[in-house]
């Protein structure tokens, strides 16, 4: 199920779906995927390993999919494997775009990447509210 609050951010019925860096999934509206996948494709030199494993990873499996009316959404197998989906997941809204996860792998994430959070987050010293 796409949360009913995420949803009603949305303006179309379908979303682009395709593996994120980490073991989760990134959903795209048509309108972001189109403007990262450009940014993307421009920067790829087919003559680049690095750039040929980022096609291959992040723009070949990208996969248009529908919500229906009930906020479900179906996930390709692939997918669903990649990121280790089972049960209970956790829908992140991140400005432009959302994240996947599966609960489990989530709190693992979180666990093992919190040395990593805190770091960047001196790195943010020069904000101000």
């Amino acid at each position: 199920m796409f949360p009913v609050r995420l949803r009603s951010e949305l303006s179309a019925s379908s979303l682009i779906l395709t593996r994120g860096i980490d073991r989760c999934l990134w959903l795209f509206t048509a309108e972001q995927w189109q403007i990262l996948s450009d940014k993307v494709m421009e920067s790829a030199s087919l003559f680049q390993s690095q750039s040929r494993s980022v096609l291959r990873r992040l723009i070949a499996p990208a996969q248009e999919i529908e919500i229906d009316k009930s906020g479900r959404i179906s996930i390709p197998q692939s997918l669903r494997e990649f990121a280790g989906l089972d049960k209970e997941c956790v829908f992140l809204g991140i400005n432009k775009y959302f994240e996947l996860w599966d609960a489990a792998e989530y709190e693992k994430y979180l666990g093992e990447s919190e040395a990593d959070f805190r770091g960047a987050t001196e790195g943010l010293g020069s904000i101000c509210l």
